[in-house]
């Protein structure tokens, strides 16, 4: 089972396994109190989570992972992660939202390498992957039996074009090598693969009909010159997606509201 806590502006999922639950990313700093609410929303309990893995080590993405450790959870970084746990330390504490830095002395650091073998003795099927490209710390996660990929900053798929021949195309090469059917996004709705078209997942109670007046509302307040925050409220919107029909709609002058999802609209290879 997977569980998208939706608390902030950063996507979390904790995903059940065999033996114990994954936390993949926390919020910012001072906002457990949020997360045990989403936590409860989705009958969920923080005594489950054994293991907590961090995308890469931005203060979005690990803001209370050491709190939520404190509940008995291990933090498991890869080797490559490890001179970045503290990266995000000085912004965090500057906030004064009562951050706690990460324990070094209660990490599991693992190699790429040894991943697997790992996630296997906890219950799950999979591996977490080095994919550098947004920072150098960005790893993903893979889980073989839900064909599930979690790849938290990593550009979005349908970037793929501009970022051939860098190291986020590098990355997502290796990953797509992987023929995932899923993909998890940190701060965009998910992805799947359905006869190697991506398209996006719609969240509850949505509809494409809902999706098409989205993208009109938000044309409509560009026309108006409203900032991407303001359209983010005023429509509900997930930021990313906001940026990207913005980008779509002054790009190509013109261009339909089916136009703008087409031309965004997540490609597999």
């Amino acid at each position: 089972m997977i569980a998208e806590l939706r608390y902030t502006n950063t996507n979390t999922y904790l995903i059940r396994g065999k033996r114990t639950s994954l936390l993949f990313d926390t919020g910012w700093a001072g906002t457990l109190p949020a997360f045990f609410r989403a936590l409860g929303e989705a009958k969920l309990t923080v005594q489950e989570i054994g293991l907590i893995v961090i995308s890469h080590f931005h203060p979005d993405h690990m803001g209370i992972a050491q709190e939520i450790a404190d509940a008995g959870a291990q933090v498991v970084i890869l080797d490559v992660q490890r001179d970045f746990v503290h990266a995000s330390d000085g912004i965090l504490l500057r906030e004064d939202k009562g951050f706690k830095p990460i324990d070094d002395s209660r990490l599991t650091v693992i190699s790429e390498s040894e991943s697997g073998r790992f996630l296997a003795s906890h219950g799950f099927s999979g591996e977490l992957i080095h994919t550098p490209g947004h920072s150098d710390d960005s790893i993903s996660l893979w889980l073989k039996k839900e064909r599930a990929l979690f790849v938290g900053d990593l550009n979005p798929l349908y970037e793929l074009e501009m970022h051939k021949g860098t190291q986020i195309g590098e990355s997502w090469e290796k990953l797509l090598a992987l023929k995932p059917k899923t993909v998890y996004y940190g701060h965009a709705g998910a992805a799947k693969v359905d006869k190697g078209v991506w398209a996006l997942i719609k969240r509850p109670n949505s509809t494409a009909t809902d999706i098409h007046a989205q993208v009109k509302a938000i044309t409509r307040l560009i026309d108006k010159g409203c900032p991407v925050d303001e359209i983010q409220r005023r429509t509900g919107a997930d930021a990313v997606f906001v940026q990207d029909v913005t980008r779509m709609y002054l790009t190509h002058p013109g261009v339909s509201v089916q136009g703008i999802l087409d031309r965004i609209e997540i490609k597999g290879r």
